[in-house]
């Protein structure tokens, strides 16, 4: 089994390095080309950002399958599977669609069109979902209309799922990343564990996704230097949802041999296992709910659900405290719990140790989620080794320096931010920054604390 692995390990590292040595030719190009728009009102960063981020990722993409055709354990899923190839199409054009909206805004509508079209490619080559294991009932055949419909569904979902989150610097990346581990480890399971080799492409997709992720993330980190942009989220969504799909339906329960009896019982025995496969929204838990509570929140203000805001979860964080960057590993660590957990749960269904971790886990979780509502304060003799903010007030009202000075920076700040001058007028707002050339570092946090004193409507339908 170690051969298999190698051979993973290396698909995984070219897609990454080829992913990593295009991003800066791509970057020069996206700022030739002017495809770095001004800020936006819903936008946390503070400087005009490249994007087309995801012509490296796609880069990278068509890197992986090249190289996993001409590795003697990985070829067998080209010659058994028109799979791989209806990634490939489906890729190429939703990729198309993103790099004409990074460029030119496309209708919201229009990208819909787009996404359902790119997956009804797939569905023609046979990356389709076939049958459905039900509780109680069995292994339930569907109609190709059935299998059509849900499958489109389900990469629709995944795609717009991973778009939306796309909101902080490598926030997606690292998600998605998290999300095709786990996705990898269960379909590796199956295929070499059981001999399934309808697994096969899934396995080899999920690898080649984590290399195209890892690879754009130094890049993206933030401060980021580039945006992977429309054309980089929805073809990683489009990736993510084709390992879910190319499995889901088409693993019989009765080729495990993992129970006696009849398949119904089979099935009904087996479902923890089919969890994270069944429902991909499982796998993408965080950005799946980030959807949800959007198209909830823009029907019931009356707004259409394609209409920006600053109303998402990595915007929520942001304002009751937390760090750009800490933000980001919450979601990550939210993400990776919900991931890991259901992989870890269908793997071993009846083992208690497993739910306490979890339990446990997400306690963390929450205790990191309202740390910002908290201001501890450190001891005396360990005043100097921390920020200003956690040091003690001295007697008598005297603050520390350290504190008063931080106190005294953010008080300059104050007028700047929106307060009244003393002539009674409400300072002008500040004008946007303009896109150019000249003074792109990539994007900065918005600073140490909140300051989304209202929720201005973006100007875009991204």
């Amino acid at each position: 089994m170690g051969q298999p692995v190698r051979d993973y390990l290396l698909t995984l590292c070219v897609t990454a390095a080829v992913t990593y040595l295009l991003t800066g030719p791509v970057r020069k190009f996206a700022i030739a080309v002017g495809a770095m728009p001004a800020i936006r009102a819903r936008d946390v960063h503070r400087e005009p950002t490249p994007r087309l981020g995801g012509i490296a990722m796609f880069g990278g993409l068509c890197a992986g399958l090249i190289v996993a055709d001409h590795l003697a354990n990985l070829d067998g899923v080209f010659d058994l599977s028109n799979e791989p190839r209806a990634l490939l199409s489906g890729a190429a054009l939703i990729w198309l669609i993103g790099v004409l909206d990074d460029k030119f805004e496309i209708d919201a509508l229009i990208k819909l069109g787009g996404q359902m079209i790119a997956a009804a490619v797939m569905v023609l080559q046979g990356l389709t979902i076939l049958w459905l294991p039900i509780p109680g009932v069995g292994t339930v055949p569907l109609t190709q209309w059935q299998g059509t419909l849900l499958t489109v569904a389900l990469v629709v979902i995944t795609i717009n799922a991973v778009n939306f989150v796309d909101g902080l610097d490598g926030l997606a990346a690292g998600m998605v990343c998290i999300a095709a581990a786990a996705l990898f480890l269960y379909t590796y399971r199956l295929w070499y564990g059981y001999g399934i080799e309808a697994a096969a492409p899934a396995t080899l997709f999920t690898a080649i996704l984590m290399g195209m992720c890892l690879g754009f993330l130094p890049h993206n980190m933030h401060p980021a230097r580039i945006f992977m942009g429309d054309s980089g989220s929805m073809l990683i969504g489009l990736v993510l949802a084709a390992g879910a799909i190319s499995v889901t339906g088409q693993v019989d329960p009765d080729a495990m041999k993992l129970f006696a009896g009849s398949e119904r019982q089979a099935t009904h025995a087996m479902l923890p296992v089919f969890i994270p496969l069944l429902l991909p929204l499982t796998i993408i838990a965080i950005p799946a709910a980030d959807l949800v509570l959007a198209i909830v929140r823009r029907t019931w203000n009356g707004q259409s659900p394609f209409a920006a805001d600053r109303g998402h979860l990595h915007h929520r964080l942001l304002e009751i405290g937390h760090s750009h960057s800490r933000s980001v590993l919450i979601m990550y660590f939210w993400s990776a719990l919900i991931a890991f957990g259901a992989v870890g749960y269908s793997v071993h269904s009846t083992s208690m140790w497993i739910v306490l971790a979890i339990t446990g886990l997400s306690t963390l979780g929450l205790i990191l989620l309202l740390m910002p509502r908290f201001t501890p304060r450190a001891p005396h003799w360990a005043e100097r080794f921390v920020p200003p903010r956690y040091r003690r007030r001295k007697r008598g009202g005297v603050q520390d320096p350290g504190a008063a000075a931080e106190g005294a920076q953010e008080g300059q700040q104050g007028p700047q931010d929106g307060r009244m001058g003393q002539e009674g007028q409400e300072p002008s707002p500040r004008a946007p920054i303009a896109a150019g050339v000249s003074g792109v570092n990539g994007a900065t946090a918005i600073g140490p604390r909140a300051r989304f004193s209202d929720r201005r409507k973006a100007d875009s339908t991204r």
